[in-house]
């Protein structure tokens, strides 16, 4: 019996969506470069000495030649997995795809309060549809982000987004590459802005003044990252990034969750390195807290290519 009309369209229609898909995932390969999913996806076999986990403020460590700079001065290999508003959640789930398929010896974790001050940051960064619109499909990707869903909160419908590559197909920078706009200002100068600052934390902060419960909640997930790591022989280091202090005044909560975060790297034993309050200077920052290439190549100089040195373990 010849197939129906209706099966004969579907059939079609679903030839035709697979089409796309696969052009959507072409493209995701060509314009690709900032997404933490992408550099795993994309990385050489081998083991690195170093990987940077954390939100944006230890992006710029990765931007133009700057990762290589570093690379260079200390005979070493970093890889930088830090991405725009990604919490410890969303970190753990990179790391842990990262140790699926490569190897490091030692992990530098950025923190930011802000980072574990809500679910923005965390279960619902999974749904976002820029960060989904760069991510190459992979099963155990596939496979890692169900068990999220299943276990830690995060919405079914991230997945569904992923497999079925929606996000990807829909997306309207589909042609551009992927750069986050602060690569682009790298070497921008900000001009200090009492109300730029506000506003910015206002956005980073949105419930306002942190929730101890939602706090505990999020450093139970860095304390997750530090066993997951621990499990694969990785050595974890913390360190906090400056922020200039009219803006680091501005912080909700920030003394109370120094002292927690504080207290639980102790009890892990993990060393943390605050360096929020090194660099003060309006020139280093290429908006209200990101350091441009002068920040970071004090911040190196002066004080991250020790750290490096110093910390690292074969």
């Amino acid at each position: 019996m010849p197939p129906s009309f209706p099966a004969l369209v579907t059939a079609l229609a679903l030839l035709l969506y697979a089409g796309v898909y696969y052009a959507a995932e072409r493209l995701t390969y060509r314009t690709g470069h900032a997404n933490p999913l992408f550099k795993i996806a994309t990385m050489a076999p081998g083991p690195v000495d170093w990987v940077i986990l954390g939100t944006s403020h230890a992006m710029p460590f990765d931007f133009a030649d700057f990762n290589a700079h570093m690379q260079h001065e200390i005979g070493l290999t970093i890889v930088n997995l830090a991405a725009q508003g990604t919490g410890p959640l969303y970190n753990r789930f990179v790391f842990e795809r990262f140790l699926a398929a490569h190897r490091t010896a030692n992990l530098l974790f950025a923190v930011d309060s802000f980072a574990f001050d809500a679910s923005d940051w965390n279960e619902d960064r999974f749904s976002d549809s820029k960060m989904l619109a760069r991510a190459p499909f992979e099963l155990g990707t596939a496979h890692l982000l169900a068990e999220y869903c299943l276990h830690q909160g995060v919405d079914r419908h991230a997945w569904l987004d992923y497999v079925t590559g929606f996000s990807k197909i829909n997306n309207r920078d589909r042609f551009e590459r992927d750069v986050w706009v602060g690569e682009t200002e790298f070497d921008r100068v900000f001009r200090p802005s009492a109300t730029a600052d506000r506003q910015r934390i206002a956005y980073l902060y949105p419930s306002g003044a942190p929730d101890p419960a939602i706090l505990v909640r999020y450093l139970g997930q860095f304390e997750a990252i530090i066993a997951l790591a621990r499990q694969h022989g990785v050595r974890v280091v913390a360190i906090k990034l400056p922020v200039p202090a009219r803006f680091r005044s501005l912080l909700p909560g920030e003394a109370d969750f120094d002292v927690r975060l504080s207290d639980m790297l102790a009890r892990q034993n993990v060393p943390l390195h605050d360096l929020s309050a090194t660099l003060d200077k309006p020139s280093l920052y290429l908006d209200t807290d990101h350091l441009n290439r002068a920040g970071v190549t004090a911040l190196f100089d002066q004080h991250l290519k020790a750290i490096l040195v110093a910390d690292h373990t074969e």
